[in-house]
C-alpha cells in the first residue's frame, strides 16, 4: 500500500468526520518557556496576559501555578511569566490582563509600567506560590482570580 501524503490524510479525515487528536509531549517547563505565537497578541500589539512571580519559587511552587493556569485554557497556559527578583522585572511586555503572585510582586509590576497601560491593564493580585501549597483560602483566591481574568479573556 502506498503512503499518503500529510496533506490527503488530513482532508481524507476531515472528510469522514475524524478530528485527530496529538499527544502534546510538553512539560511546566516547556510551557513557562513557550513564545508567543504572531496571533497570540492583539491588534494593538497587547498580549493577552502575562503572569508576574517571585523570583526562586520551588519547582513545586510553579507546577501548581502552572497547572492552575492550563486550567484556564491555552491563552492563560501559555501567558508570558516574569520574576520579580532584586532588579525588578526589566522588560515588562504591554498586556490587557496582569496576573500577579503576591504584593511584592504588584509593587515590581507598578515600578516598571507606565500609569496609562496600568489604568487599560485589569491586574489581578493573588497570593505568592508559597502560600498555595498550604493554604486552602489562598486556592480559593487562586481560583477566583482565574476566573475573573477568564470572563474577561472571553472563557466562561
Amino acid at each position: 500500500m502506498a503512503a499518503v501524503s500529510p496533506e490527503r490524510r488530513e482532508r481524507l479525515l476531515k472528510v469522514m468526520g475524524v478530528t485527530p487528536w496529538r499527544l502534546r509531549g510538553a512539560g511546566v517547563a516547556a510551557v513557562a518557556e513557550a513564545p508567543y505565537a504572531e496571533n497570540d497578541a492583539a491588534p494593538d500589539g497587547r498580549v493577552p496576559c502575562v503572569v508576574v512571580l517571585p523570583a526562586g519559587a520551588s519547582e513545586r511552587e510553579l507546577e501548581l501555578v502552572g497547572r492552575a493556569l492550563r486550567a484556564f485554557g491555552p491563552v492563560m497556559g501559555r501567558a508570558a511569566r516574569l520574576e520579580a527578583g532584586d532588579r525588578g522585572l526589566g522588560q515588562v511586555p504591554v498586556a490587557a490582563h496582569y496576573l500577579v503572585f503576591g504584593e511584592a510582586q504588584a509593587r515590581a509590576l507598578g515600578h516598571e509600567l507606565p500609569a496609562a497601560v496600568m489604568s487599560a491593564a485589569q491586574i489581578v493580585l493573588v497570593d505568592p506560590p508559597s502560600a498555595l501549597l498550604a493554604d486552602a483560602a489562598a486556592k480559593r483566591r487562586l481560583w477566583n482570580g482565574l476566573r475573573a481574568l477568564g470572563r474577561s479573556l472571553g472563557r466562561g
